[in-house]
């Protein structure tokens, strides 16, 4: 006999690790970067090119960790979302004319309370070898018919 006719179709899923979450991350990221340097006063092209090139770097750097970040052990691949939200949110708020120390502090903070979550959410969602876990399901419940 011949195969069935309907072959299933292979469906296009969506992927996650595409450039639509980092570009709007970015994008949000430039815009208040911009906006911090600028600092309420008049719109200049220095603030235009601090804007435009963190969002450009912010959006690579969580590319690049969204998509090659398996290839890491859980510990480093922790350390390293904890170091890009550390610097990110510290560069951010040193835009602001606070001091080194404080915006150093800030990232530093910022930087280890990220990474003891991502590494506490890599431990829980993944096996030994850093490959996710399955999902348990619900044991199949059969139905029993009683005749009475």
């Amino acid at each position: 006999m011949a195969a069935h006719a309907a072959v299933p179709a292979r469906r296009r899923h969506a992927g996650t690790h595409g450039w639509a979450g980092p570009t709007v991350i970015g994008v949000l990221y430039g815009l208040y970067a911009e906006t911090n340097a600028r600092d309420g006063g008049p719109l200049a092209l220095s603030q235009l090119w601090i804007g435009l090139v963190s969002a450009v770097v912010l959006a690579v750097a969580i590319h690049v960790l969204r998509r090659h970040g398996q290839a890491l052990p859980r510990v480093p691949r922790a350390a390293a979302w904890g170091a890009l939200v550390g610097v990110s949110l510290g560069y951010a708020y040193s835009l602001t004319d606070a001091s080194v120390l404080s915006s150093s502090g800030l990232g530093l903070v910022s930087a280890l309370v990220t990474a003891v979550c991502a590494h506490y959410f890599f431990y829980t969602h993944e096996d030994a070898t850093s490959r996710t876990a399955p999902r348990r399901t619900a044991p199949h419940r059969t139905v029993s018919h009683r005749t009475g």
